[in-house]
């Protein structure tokens, strides 16, 4: 059965930092070890590809806490104590975080997609919201932060995001307690994901963390579950579009190549202006007559397919594939979503 422990000291000590109070005896890093608890993995690896563990709840033991928006939020136990100990050092500088969210059950997850499809649309989902089973929410180890500037809780998205050079003071600080940003801009297809700021991940080994944060690879690529690449991307020239309704669309792309296992995307390059017609929009239509798409868009792109056959594969093993075709569309006020993809 899991175990839970409430933490009543411990709130204490967070509404205090809450309030701007500071520790008078600085606290060291989290252990350099990333010896399992009770059996638990810290290196787990949970995506789009591989699920949570089916005895991970059995070993987990959690903490729960309340934060400043009287929300309640369970956290595997070790990882609570380091965040603890992030906080601290972060209050320090005069920068104030709080947990927004960290372990959620499949059903929370699922009710997770719900709510964020109705507020922000299914493209936005499938950048940003993992398929109950396979978040790594699940573990207790991943916890989402918010900001609070000036005295007010800035924990919306959209708001956190106007906030960068505060998230790189922490994400400089992430290391020095086992944690790492798990989510990097430009490595959404390795993780499947868009660019997360608020998204760290405990690995309880302060080396391990250091040397993911200093080289910017992935959790998947650390343990080498994938091949780490860099992707060139061309986004040419369009009067219809801009660099950033582009670059929304590659990043698109690049979280659904996530789920590609084995295969290597090496270039994306947008197909042109002249894709753009009616007669494509109609298309793109008749594939999904619950959604009226008003814009579409090509992508062409290079990647290489698995170079070992595990009897799953749909590609020709260890091949070059080019020129491999992307299709989106977005409503009016919608997000791009992947409509078609092949030759």
């Amino acid at each position: 059965m899991k175990r839970t422990v409430f933490a009543v000291i411990a709130l204490f000590a967070a509404l205090c930092l809450a309030a701007g109070c500071t520790a008078k005896t600085p606290l060291k890093p989290a252990d350099t070890t990333a010896a399992g608890n009770d059996g638990i993995d810290y290196l787990v690896l949970v995506n789009k590809l591989n699920p949570l563990p089916g005895d991970w709840e059995q070993k987990l033991e959690t903490t729960h806490m309340t934060n400043s928006l009287g929300d309640d939020v369970e956290v595997e136990s070790k990882a609570y104590n380091a965040y603890l100990q992030l906080k601290s050092a972060l209050a320090e500088e005069g920068i104030y975080v709080d947990l927004d969210n960290a372990r959620r059950s499949v059903a929370e997850q699922e009710d997770l997609a719900k709510r964020f499809t109705e507020k922000y649309g299914e493209a936005y989902v499938a950048k940003y919201v993992a398929v109950p089973g396979y978040s790594e929410h699940h573990t207790g180890l991943a916890l989402d932060l918010y900001l609070n500037i000036d005295g007010e809780d800035v924990y919306h998205n959209e708001d956190m995001e106007q906030y960068p050079e505060i998230w790189a003071k922490i994400h400089a600080k992430l290391a020095d307690y086992g944690f790492i940003l798990r989510y990097l801009e430009g490595k959404e297809h390795i993780t499947g994901y868009s660019y997360e700021p608020w998204h760290i991940r405990y690995v309880d080994s302060v080396d391990i963390a250091k040397e993911i944060m200093s080289e910017g690879i992935t959790l998947e690529g650390y343990l080498g579950a994938v091949t780490e690449t860099d992707v060139t991307v061309d986004l040419g020239s369009s009067e219809i579009y801009s660099e950033e309704d582009l670059a929304d669309a590659v990043s698109q792309i690049k979280c659904k190549f996530a789920s590609f296992k084995g295969c290597e995307l090496h270039s994306l390059k947008y197909a042109g202006d002249e894709c753009v017609t009616d007669e494509n929009l109609k298309w793109v239509n008749e594939k999904d007559e619950e959604t009226t798409y008003t814009q579409v868009v090509e992508f062409v792109s290079d990647f290489h397919s698995p170079v070992e056959d595990d009897g799953q594969n749909a590609w020709n093993i260890d091949e070059e594939y080019t020129d491999w075709q992307w299709w989106l569309a977005r409503s009016e006020d919608g997000g791009w979503d992947v409509v078609d993809w092949g030759y």
